[in-house]
């Protein structure tokens, strides 16, 4: 089965120029969404952003999240904190050793947390938030 392979294209440094090239909007539909995406990919793939270039990319990941909340949101209401934490675990190819050494506890405590036997003080949360860039209420449930 061929495989097609999008051309980079070098893309202008200006903000204004890059506005010219795909001018940033609410985004309305899929098809829009996808075009947002390979956007942010093709400026991801540049080594050190100019600022226009900068500013134009943050521009398109607060439309792409914006986007992505009301379309693509994945229901947690479900989820414990500890449902959570132990997702943000495997994603990151992490077991509950790493996690006591992410929060500075004896080893045996990572275990504890995961089974719901120990509870996360606010030094923990603060730890978590910052490795995994969520807020604390995620794990408050």
């Amino acid at each position: 089965m061929p495989t097609t392979r999008k051309t980079q294209v070098k893309l202008p440094r200006r903000f204004g120029d890059l506005v010219a090239l795909m001018a940033p909007q609410a985004i309305m539909d899929e098809v829009h969404y996808d075009n947002a995406v390979d956007m942010i990919d093709q400026l991801m793939a540049i080594n050190t952003l100019s600022k226009g270039q900068e500013l134009y990319l943050e521009t398109w990941v607060q439309l792409v999240s914006a986007y992505e909340a009301n379309h693509h949101a994945i229901d947690t209401s479900d989820l414990t904190g500890i449902d959570l934490l132990s997702e943000l675990l495997a994603q990151n190819d992490m077991n509950a050793s790493d996690l006591a050494r992410l929060l500075g506890v004896h080893a045996s405590m990572g275990s504890k947390i995961l089974k719901g036997e120990r509870a996360l003080t606010i030094e923990h949360l603060r730890k978590l938030t910052e490795r995994f860039l969520v807020k604390p209420d995620v794990f408050m449930s």
